[in-house]
């Protein structure tokens, strides 16, 4: 018997709504998706919604936050904005028009702006009031307010043309571009303009001056930075008089190869071009020595300077209540992607740094500060989950939470809660609050949103398992085993190695909406995900053996997961196992398909890396293989371990392959280049393996489009049926 499940008040942007002028009203629908069963489909899950960015009012009473939902027939998203009580109540939909309304944030405990239309806006928090504030054309990318309220930050784009040099005027149709140094694309996009931070006066009616000030006037730098940095990489101080940045001084060549950024306090009273004006936090007046642009930064001089000079990642700079510290996100080697993320104070009273993370062997992913400026709250990544944690000015650490989920994005929701997003395995993000305790057992956990209800209540969730197995050097190693809904233990399932990318990336309770547990089990898969060598959370060394060794132990960690679960869980089907990842996890499957000894019945492989030394440069940001890879392949004096790394890429050992893989693969990836993908599918054809190649001319390292993100799903559990479960149905 069929059930309907209801998608209940899903916006979309419908095809009258794309025809119709920004300020009409939108068309408000009720979707209903045929569901054959309570279980997870790929239309379930693109049905979902997505809680995007949120914010607390100054008083702590009321919550904007941004919602997205996703329309597959229109193939689009539209992003909305939302109001509730600090309690969860009183849920409201602000955005009554077509066009999207983003990046929400508090002009008082009554107003609130946010951008459309490439323009900032604001309201009153019922909605009501409506008026634009900027005028800049539709540029503004993102804004902050000062805290008086005197003066804004808007980021917008500039022209860049210091590697991609501009085409002559009287060729205005000329696709071709000339190129005369390196990080001419980053990610998915040619190089061609640059985000810079604007300074604004606010006038009457906080409507935007039309002058503003560019905080990096005549410099060839980004701020943010590229590829993923948003207006959280600067921070107003409380008295309005400094904003601190994020940045990277570096372009071409010297970008490619180096991680180092660092934190500038800009000083708006003092005059232009005074050497206060831009102060380095990290390090001042230090010539940094040259590096080889074919060897790993781990060796180099760069990383044997004084600790204090901060020569790795810095970013995401946040002012203490009291103005008188800033906090950062802190890396300590340059080259090192992946490195430790300390919580770095510096006293701006006693001009001097200190880490207070210290004790802590794993990352801080987010944080903020409480309203002492004494406390700080952090979350981090440990055994597979990432949970709240208490640091303050002496570094004493206390984990404060201990739940199977990933809690996200910190801030403060008034003197004795902290506002947090949270998800799971087997549950999307929604909104929590925390009062935090002396202890774990005092903390107190609240979920305040629940903004796909409808859905999941009609849906069976799989159960989840935790197993530590020995590795074949003697430790002990964490893997989920996700089983699937209305679980039978008596029954063989088919089973999934899932291998994680990164490769240094959390194999924690997240929610993915492509690579999701919770559908895999759905469809009738036991799913396998070890915290194999090179996941964080077990400590810097677990996480750092895995550079200079990608076919070592990481893959000997891989296969001891798999093995244990296939010979002591009596329900993994061991007859009928795949091994599917994406990224570094689509290089494993690669390399699994030569060094698998038969376990596997099928592969899937989504952005992976196939031949290591076409990798080498072809990638864009050259630090990644430079520090995992040690050195260029040309390099006559490699190390032992760049020898082994390109010895054993997975293109050496196609003669081995013999089972059937599908490849998938981004054309628009230019992190791992869709020749990668390519190479590896016909590499498979020529040798007479079963091979299927999944080719997105559009999308990047990801599937981002909703339509893309149905086929993706399709093509993966077809592929997946196909060779696990045909035969158990014979």
């Amino acid at each position: 018997m069929k059930q309907f499940l209801t998608l209940a008040a899903a916006i979309l942007v419908c095809a009258a709504c794309s025809t119709q002028k920004e300020d009409n009203q939108v068309n408000i629908q009720k979707q209903t998706i045929q569901m054959e069963s309570d279980l997870m489909t790929p239309e379930a899950l693109w049905a979902m919604s997505r809680i995007g960015g949120y914010q607390a009012s100054p008083d702590g009473k009321h919550i904007v936050f941004q919602m997205g939902y996703y329309s597959v027939k229109e193939n689009k998203s539209h992003q909305v904005l939302w109001m509730m009580n600090a309690d969860g109540s009183e849920q409201k939909q602000l955005t009554t028009e077509a066009g999207n309304e983003t990046d929400a944030q508090w002009l008082d405990d009554e107003t609130i702006a946010f951008l459309k239309g490439g323009e900032v806006w604001k309201m009153n928090l019922d909605g009501s009031a409506r008026k634009q504030l900027s005028e800049t054309e539709g540029k503004v990318e993102g804004f902050m307010f000062s805290p008086d309220r005197k003066k804004v930050i808007i980021l917008k784009s500039i022209d860049f043309n210091e590697i991609i040099q501009k085409n002559p005027e009287d060729l205005p149709k000329a696709t071709g571009r000339v190129i005369t140094d390196l990080m001419y694309r980053h990610w998915d996009h040619y190089v061609e303009s640059i985000q810079h931070p604007f300074l604004f006066s606010v006038g009457d009616g906080f409507a935007v001056a039309e002058e503003g000030q560019d905080i990096l006037e005549g410099m060839p730098y980004e701020c943010p930075m590229e590829p993923f940095g948003g207006i959280e990489q600067l921070a107003w101080s409380p008295d309005s008089k400094y904003i601190a940045y994020t940045c990277r001084t570096k372009t071409g060549l010297e970008y490619s190869i180096s991680t180092d950024s660092d934190i500038y306090l800009y000083d708006i009273d003092t005059e232009e071009g005074t050497v206060d004006k831009n102060r380095n936090l990290c390090k001042e007046g230090v010539d940094l020595p040259m590096s080889d642009p074919t060897k790993t930064m781990k060796t180099q001089a760069i990383n044997q300077m004084q600790e204090d000079l901060q020569v790795g990642y810095d970013t995401n700079p946040k002012f203490s209540p009291d103005g008188r510290y800033v906090a950062w996100l802190s890396m300590e080697r340059d080259g090192y992607e992946s490195d430790r993320q300390r919580l770095c104070i510096y006293d701006l009273k006693e001009n001097t740094k200190t880490y207070i993370t210290e004790s802590f062997d794993s990352s801080v992913d987010d944080f903020c500060w409480a309203p002492d400026s004494y406390t700080l709250y952090y979350i981090a990544v440990w055994h597979a989950t990432e949970n709240l944690y208490r640091t303050n000015l002496k570094g004493e650490v206390k984990q404060l939470t201990n739940e199977w989920a990933d809690f996200g994005s910190l801030q403060m929701l008034n003197d004795k809660q902290i506002l947090a997003e949270r998800h799971s395995i087997t549950a999307p993000a929604d909104l929590y609050t925390i009062v935090p305790g002396d202890t774990i057992a005092d903390t107190k956990v609240t979920q305040i949103t629940e903004v796909n209800k409808e859905i999941l209540d009609q849906l069976a969730k799989p159960s989840i398992e935790q197993r530590w197995v020995k590795t074949t050097d003697g430790l002990d190693m964490l893997y989920w085993v996700i089983q699937p809904p209305h679980f039978d233990p008596n029954k063989k399932y088919p089973t999934l190695l899932f291998c994680e990318g990164g490769p240094q990336s959390a194999v924690s309770q997240f929610w993915s909406y492509r690579w999701n547990f919770m559908i895999m089990a759905s469809q009738g898969y036991v799913v396998i995900a070890p915290n194999r060598r090179g996941v964080p959370g077990f400590g810097q060394e677990w996480l750092e053996e895995i550079s200079g060794d990608w076919t070592g132990q990481c893959m000997k960690d891989y296969l001891s997961a798999i093995d244990d679960a296939a010979e002591n869980l009596p329900y993994v089907d061991k007859d009928h196992m795949g091994a599917v990842g994406a990224s570094f996890g689509g290089f494993s499957v690669y390399y699994l398909a030569g060094h698998h000894d038969k376990r596997f019945k099928c592969f899937i492989a989504h952005d992976g890396a196939f031949n290591l030394e076409a990798m080498y440069t072809e990638t864009e940001e050259n630090w990644f293989s430079n520090w995992e890879y040690d050195d260029a392949y040309w390099n006559k004096d490699q190390t032992a371990r760049a020898k082994k790394t390109y010895e054993n890429s997975p293109h050496r050992f196609v003669d081995k392959w013999d089972t059937p893989i599908l490849c998938i693969h981004g054309e628009k990836d230019y992190r791992i280049n869709a020749t990668q993908g390519m190479s590896a599918f016909n590499a498979a054809r020529m040798r007479g393996i079963e091979a299927e190649l999944l080719i997105f001319p559009d999308e990047n390292h990801w599937v981002l489009k909703p339509q893309n993100g149905i086929l993706w799903q399709r093509t993966y559990f077809a592929w997946l049926d196909r060779w696990l479960k045909s035969e158990q149905s014979e």
